[in-house]
């Protein structure tokens, strides 16, 4: 071959090399270093403006949040930044698959958690003006420690389909599987404020970048919890890791009564994705009665969604081994599912200890009201029964209480509670999981469980 075709061969080669390096690495700044191009301000007042190559945000006194927002909508991406806040009391975050009411006036979507306070949930999910917390650090510790005060945080956002995946300087932070998958902007918040201690804080950003095209999912490791809020939905990613479905969503398969052979005749239904135990004027366990799990767990993991009708009352209870033949619900540590406003249960028991979430009289649920919906509106529990019996309750993915089964203190407990004349209680190497008919309709879905 001639050195001329040669250099010729060679030329179109590297042409076909680059096009292909562009094409699967088409990475495109948001940012051009100089102007606030191809971004607009909407809602708050705090101004943002470009120093030193940086997009700079004011935080001020006032009534909302203030977002700097792209021109553009996007849907499957994946997109890089850095961001700085100047004080430990400042709040901010950045905005994704997001959009505005303007009806209202309010931003709504997902945000990406900028925040350096000492429950350090940077990089946390957060549904801005709709859902709240979708998710809180508390269900990632390894995670909580990567913010930096003191300097840039680089910020990593992975969307596709159903799936959103975040990282910290990093390190992996959330795993999210949710519906909201319509496209939306991307944003920069200054959270208000309401203190004039606060005023002229400032959070910077700089070396914003996004891809669009051929995106690829970055693997996440498997330990990390997947919040999956699709009904009765049980992803790839969570069978690799163990996770299965408890409720089909359609069937009682894998349940019967508490104290039958077969899944109760009433009292309970199926209807809409849903399991549903009727109401019966709250007389306990006289209608279609508690029902198990016809398997038993030793250690796991176990999630659900319930929907309570005003003052209701219920429970899911663990460990239940059915041997005390006892009168009304069966027997077992309990996780409280309660309308803590209406249901006089709530004041009983001692310091709290009979609410939504706790360890029925036993342990109180420390919980902010504000991470409690109200009946007719889905709350998310998780037990964690660790194997060395460390156990964990949840509340829409915030950790409201831990106790050591079968420990001095726990057994301490027992013996100032209703349980006390049930020796060993609680203590069982296995035992069933129940839901409890309190004798009022509550809604259960999404009910799922990963042995551990």
């Amino acid at each position: 071959m001639k050195l001329k075709s040669i250099f010729t061969f060679l030329s179109c080669l590297l042409l076909v090399l680059f096009a292909h390096t562009q094409k699967y690495n088409s990475w495109k700044s948001l940012f051009d270093g100089k102007t606030l191009n191809g971004w607009k301000q909407i809602a708050g007042t705090a101004p943002y403006e470009v120093i030193n190559g940086e997009i700079v945000g004011t935080a001020v006194v006032g009534k909302v949040n203030s977002f700097l927002v792209t021109d553009r909508s996007y849907k499957d991406f994946i997109l890089e930044l850095e961001a700085r806040i100047e004080d430990s009391t400042i709040n901010s975050g950045v905005q994704f698959r997001s959009a505005m009411d303007y009806k209202t006036g309010k931003v709504y979507g997902y945000q990406f958690e900028v925040e350096g306070s000492s429950r350090r949930w940077s990089g946390g999910i957060y549904d801005e003006s709709r859902r709240m917390w979708l998710y809180p650090m508390t269900l990632n510790q390894s995670a909580r420690k990567a913010f930096i005060l003191e300097g840039y945080n680089k910020i990593r956002i992975e969307c596709k389909g159903n799936i959103v995946r975040t990282w910290l300087n990093g390190v992996p932070a959330s795993h999210l599987i949710d519906s909201a998958t319509t496209p939306g902007f991307i944003a920069l918040q200054v959270h208000n404020i309401t203190k004039d201690s606060l005023a002229g804080k400032k959070i910077h950003w700089r070396n914003i970048r996004i891809k669009t095209t051929n995106i690829e999912l970055t693997p996440f490791p498997n330990e990390i919890f997947i919040v999956n809020t699709l009904f009765n939905n049980v992803s790839e990613q969570e069978k690799k890791n163990g996770w299965k479905l408890l409720f089909d969503g359609k069937t009682n398969k894998g349940w019967r009564g508490a104290h039958k052979q077969t899944f109760p005749a009433q009292g309970w239904s199926i209807r809409n994705g849903e399991l549903i135990v009727q109401s019966s004027e709250g007389k306990e366990s006289t209608n279609g009665g508690d029902i198990v799990t016809i398997k038993k767990y030793k250690a796991f993991d176990l999630t659900f969604d319930f929907n309570l009708t005003p003052g209701a009352n219920s429970g899911v209870k663990y460990f239940v081994t059915l041997k005390e033949n006892n009168e009304g619900s069966a027997i077992g540590l309990e996780y409280q599912v309660l309308d803590d406003t209406l249901h006089p249960d709530a004041k009983m028991g001692r310091n709290g200890n009979r609410t939504m979430a706790s360890l029925y009289d036993l342990i109180p649920a420390v919980k902010q009201t504000r991470f409690i919906n109200q009946p007719g509106n889905w709350n998310r529990g998780r037990i964690v029964v660790y194997p060395n019996n460390h156990v964990e309750h949840y509340l829409n993915g915030i950790k409201v209480l831990e106790y050591q089964r079968g420990s001095a203190a726990f057994r301490e407990l027992v013996e100032i509670s209703k349980y006390k004349i049930w020796p060993g209680f609680g203590e069982a190497d296995a035992g069933h999981i129940l839901l409890q008919d309190h004798g009022n309709e509550v809604r259960f879905r999404s009910v799922k469980i990963r042995e551990l």
